[in-house]
Order: C-alpha cells, then structure tokens, then sequence
C-alpha cells in the first residue's frame, strides 16, 4: 500500500463554487487509467481547509470509487487538535484506507505538542498514517527524533517528506531503516528523492501528466536512471510550479491546458491573471509541444 505515486488531487468545483463532481471523477479516472498506485484527497493543492467537513468526504467518496481498491486517503489538516480529531474519525467512518496527517498549520506546535497532536490523532481514527512534514510552507518539521518517539506505533507507516533537504531524506532512512515508507512531497526534488531511498511519490504537477510522472518513478525503480532522467529533465521546470505559494492557481492552469480540466479555485483564492498568468501559460505550451516519448516498461 506504501509505495508509488500518490496524487494529492484537486478540487473540482462549478461555475457557483459547489463541488463538481463530474469534473473530480474524469480527472481522478485520469490518475488511476495513468498508472497511480493511489490518491489522496482535500490536501493543500486540493484546497482542503477551503472545505466542509462534508466536502472533504464527499471528496474522498470520489477518490474511494475511482481508486477501485487501491488507497485513497484523505488528509486531516485543522488549526485544532480537537478538529483535527474530528475529520481523522470522520474519514475513518467514511472508509478511508489511511490519513495523511499535518500538525496545525495555524498554531506552530512545538516538539511536544506536535507529537502529542499526531497520538491524539491516531487515537481517533486507528488508521494507517503518513505524517506530512513541511517546515517550508506551513513551519511544520516532524524531525527524526519526533519520529522516534512515534516509531512504537505501528498506525505511523510513512512520512511526506517535504523539508526542502534532500539529507532529510537519508537522515530518516539511516535512522530508521525501512520502518517508515519515505515519500517525498517536493516536485521538483522527486528524482533525486527517489534515487536515494524514497519509495513513494505525492506529487502535484503530475496529476495533468500521470504517465510521465509514474514513468520516472518506474524507470528508478528498474534502475534506468539515464531514462527516467530525461523525462524528468523535460518535466522540471513544470514541476517547479508546485513550489510556490501560488501552487493550487498554478497546477490547476496545467490541468486546463494538458487536460481540459479548469482552473477554478475557492476564494480567497483567485485564478491568475495577467503577466503571471501569461509566463506560466507560454511554459506549460513550450512543455506540451516538447512532450517526450515514454519508453517501453
């Protein structure tokens, strides 16, 4: 279950801002048809803390089906510790298959009460869990001494590993061995990642090109590094879009043009506009006209 690419999906919605569920399942169908190994639902790129709590099920509901048997998480992300509870059982009644747990993201927990908040959070589902470190984005860093404190529980299986550091990665695989299943959660940092010991992918960008994105991580893994390679070559300048503040306007604006999808988004968010639009618009249309072939697997 712990391996592979994981797409932390986007949300779809409709012209008034309700949910578009037409819209989710042709593009979650894409990732599965593409050769993802799972999805995960209502993360920062799917604007879950823009969501219901029902929306964010409604949303799993969909990654449940067009997973067809293959995990389908959902993330549990909220100031509170109490709230965050709150989703973690609600997804587990829901029939998610694990969580992908970050501490609060409002309040920056310290090292006891981050790993008191993701006890307390596994308490309340007994799910699986892949712990979501983004010292970056969000001042949330699970370091490898809170994940030796976490490593008796056997609900703690992996670990989005999102520091921007690539040593993290070897850090917590020296540390640990194979106990937790590394995934790295930085676009542009996934060959280099997965050259080094991750064994999974949540990746963003790749959600409008799953074939190139599940391509690279099986060539690494045959060890056809001069292959996997060139794809990624190609595909960087793309995947530096998911590292930006603007990463839910910016991704979804790749889904629009490689797709057909849309790039609506819940306020405060708004598309973008203007030159900022226009640069990232002219490098998805140079990456789509330079589009490599896949080799054989």
């Amino acid at each position: 279950m712990w391996t592979g690419i994981f797409p932390a999906v986007t949300t779809k919605f409709t012209e008034d801002g309700g949910l578009d569920h037409a819209e989710m399942k042709r593009c979650f169908d894409l990732q599965m048809t593409g050769g993802c190994h799972g999805l995960i639902a209502a993360g920062s790129l799917g604007e879950g803390p823009m969501l219901t709590l029902d929306e964010r099920l409604e949303v799993l509901r969909l990654c449940r089906e067009a997973a067809a048997g293959k995990p389908a998480l959902l993330t549990v992300a909220a100031a509170s510790t109490r709230e965050m509870c709150e989703i973690a059982e609600a997804g587990a009644k829901s029939g998610a298959d694990g969580l992908m747990v970050v501490p609060s993201m409002v309040y920056h927990t310290d090292h006891r009460e981050t790993v008191s908040t993701l006890k307390a959070v596994a308490e309340a589902a007994d799910l699986p869990i892949m712990i979501y470190s983004n010292r970056v984005a969000y001042r949330v860093d699970v370091t490898v001494d809170m994940m030796a404190e976490l490593a008796d529980d056997p609900r703690f299986v992996a670990i989005k590993e999102s520091s921007d550091d690539i040593r993290r990665t070897i850090e917590i695989i020296n540390a640990f061995g194979d106990r937790f299943a590394v995934f790295t959660g930085v676009d542009n940092l996934a060959f280099e990642a997965l050259t080094v010991g991750a064994v999974g992918w949540v990746m963003g960008v790749g959600i409008a090109f799953p074939e190139e994105t599940v391509a690279i991580y099986d060539l690494i893994r045959q060890k056809r590094y001069d292959e996997a390679l060139a794809i990624y070559r190609w595909f960087r300048p793309l995947l530096d879009l998911d590292v930006s503040t603007y990463l839910v306007q910016q991704i979804k604006l790749v889904e629009a043009m490689a797709i057909g999808s849309n790039d609506r988004v819940r306020p405060p968010r708004r598309p973008l506009a203007g030159d900022h639009r226009a640069r990232v618009e002219a490098l998805i249309a140079e990456a789509l006209a330079n589009r490599p072939a896949l080799p054989d697997r």
